[in-house]
C-alpha cells in the first residue's frame, strides 16, 4: 500500500519558502507524482497557507500561489462530514490545538495517513497520547 500523507499549513509553507523540511516535502511530492504516495490536505489547512502568504506578501501573491498549489499532487478535501466532526471535535476538546490542526488530524485518522507538520509546541502532547502517525519536518 502506498504511503499516505496529510499536510498541515506549516509543511506546505516550509516547501514554498524553502525552509527546513523543504527537501522532505520535495521527496513527498516526487513520490506522489510517481504514484508511490498520496498527499492530502484539507481546505481549512490550505486557508491557513493562503492567509499566511496574503498577510506577508499581499493578496495578489496569495491568489497566484493558490493557482500554483492547485497543480501540486495534493488532493484537497473541503468536506467536513459527521466522522470528521466527531474525530476533530474529540481531539480539539482534549487538547489545546487549533481548529485547522484538529481537522487535519481528523483527516489523518480517517485516511490512516501520516500528519506532516513541525508544530511540536501544539502537537507533541497529541502524539504522546493518541495513536496518530506523525511525520515531523524538524
Amino acid at each position: 500500500m502506498k504511503k499516505r500523507y496529510v499536510l498541515d499549513a506549516c509543511s506546505l509553507l516550509a516547501f514554498l519558502y524553502d525552509e527546513n523540511g523543504a527537501d522532505f516535502m520535495q521527496d513527498v511530492f516526487s513520490s506522489a507524482k510517481r504514484n508511490d504516495a498520496a498527499v492530502f490536505m484539507h481546505a481549512v489547512n490550505l486557508f491557513e497557507v493562503y492567509y499566511d502568504v496574503s498577510r506577508a506578501h499581499g493578496e495578489s501573491k496569495a491568489r497566484s500561489l493558490l493557482k500554483s498549489i492547485k497543480k501540486f499532487p495534493i488532493v484537497i478535501n473541503s468536506v467536513i462530514g459527521e466522522n470528521m466532526i466527531t474525530v476533530a471535535g474529540n481531539l480539539k476538546s482534549k487538547y489545546r490545538i487549533s481548529l485547522a490542526d484538529s481537522i487535519g488530524l481528523a483527516q489523518t485518522v480517517l485516511l490512516n495517513a501520516a500528519f506532516v507538520t513541525s508544530d511540536h509546541h501544539e502537537l507533541d502532547v497529541v502524539e504522546t497520547n493518541e495513536n496518530i502517525n506523525f511525520t515531523w519536518l524538524r
